[in-house]
Formats: structure tokens, sequence, C-alpha cells
């Protein structure tokens, strides 16, 4: 007779962190060494599933969903019965704004609804958790210690960038107190700027770079 031996439950696994670090560098390019990325951040395996979700949903609120038609009762005339009922040899028809007549309503068209799915914050963070760790897997996070410009101008903003050896999409991510930067960002196509509270999964996976200042990169407390 076989005997079964009870155990206790089975515990997960811990999660494992890859070990990320960005080099560090000022406004001019000069190396000030490396910084370490915050692992629980930019060190997880990326859950695409969870991307796609988070990011569909995204895209989706950004839908103005004003689109609309008229159905055949809200077509403008046809009060009046086009023929009568009877003796025509034809279709007997009621008015001239039903569907199948040019100028007539439209049959099940679109009319102005919401597109907003409901994403619990948690997938929110695992997603935008996921860009940043995709991001940072293929070396395209810079971090700047400031930006110490005393006045707003695009040409520093480009030599900024030139100095770096950035290109494609940027994503600068500033602190509220950046306002120079932001305007001296602000005329550059391949350039957009976000609040660091801002930041979200589809922007970071928009971008080819991702630059963040002291101030702005994510730290441990963000991740809890």
């Amino acid at each position: 007779m076989s005997t079964f031996t009870l155990r206790g439950p089975i515990e997960k696994a811990p999660k494992s962190y890859a070990q990320r670090s960005a080099t560090r560098r000022d406004v001019n390019g000069k190396d000030l060494g490396t910084v370490a990325l915050e692992p629980t951040i930019f060190g997880l395996e990326p859950n695409t599933a969870v991307l796609h979700q988070v990011i569909t949903a995204q895209l989706a609120a950004k839908r103005a969903g004003t689109q609309s038609t008229k159905t055949r009762k809200e077509v403008r005339g046809g009060g009046k019965k086009p023929f009568r009922q009877k003796g025509t040899g034809g279709a007997r028809q009621g008015t001239i704004r039903a569907p199948h007549y040019p100028g007539g309503g439209i049959a099940l068209g679109p009319k102005p609804r919401k597109y907003i799915q409901r994403t619990p914050k948690k997938m929110i963070r695992l997603a935008l958790f996921s860009a940043l760790s995709d991001r940072a897997a293929l070396n395209q996070i810079a971090v700047v210690d400031s930006f110490s410009w005393s006045a707003p101008k695009t040409k520093d903003a480009v030599a900024m960038m030139t100095a770096h050896g950035l290109s494609g999409k940027i994503l600068v991510v500033l602190g509220r107190d950046d306002v120079v930067a932001a305007r001296s960002f602000a005329n550059l196509d391949n350039v957009t700027t976000l609040d660091a509270g801002e930041l979200n999964a589809y922007d970071v996976l928009n971008a080819d770079w991702v630059v963040f200042t002291d101030a702005t990169l994510p730290t441990a407390k963000e991740s809890n």
C-alpha cells in the first residue's frame, strides 16, 4: 500500500533582476562615471502581454470618439410617401430617407462613444517598468547630471544631444523646475519632453533614447 507525504505550501522562487548601469555625463558631454540603475525598474524581463494591453488601452483613451452618422429618422426630409402603395409594379416605399436611397440615413453607422479601457494600476506600473527595462537592455538610457542652461536656446539642446551621441526619437524626462530645458527642446521635432510624473510605457517604447537627469532618474522608492 502506497503512502503519501503531506508537504507544506510551495514557495515561489524569488524574482531575478538584471544589474544594469548607464553612463552619467554633464550637459556638455563630459563623462562623470556610471550610475547603477534600479534593478527592480530597469532589470526586469519585459512582460509583452501586459505591455500590449496597457499600450492598447492608452491609445484607445486618446481617441475622441466623436464620429457620428445620421439614422433615417435624423436625416432631414422624406416625410411624404414617394408614391402610392399599390399598382406601380415596384416595391412599396414609405420614405426617400431610407438607407437604400441616395442621401438617406446610414444603417448601423458609428455614433459617439467612449473608448476608455479600465486598466489596474499594477499593470500600468509593470508595463512602464518593462518598457524601461527594454531600453536599459539596449543601452538606450542616458543620464545627465542637470540642465544648467541660464536661458532657453535650441542650439544648446542640439549641442547637448550631439555631445551625448543621441539620435532618432528622443524622450527627455524633466522635473517641474526644468522650465528652461523644456523650452530649449520645444522646437525639435525628434524630441519629446515629459514631466517625471507623466512617464508612461507608450512614450518610452516610442523613443529610441530615454534621457533622465539625476533628479528624475527612477529609484527604489518608485518601485514600491
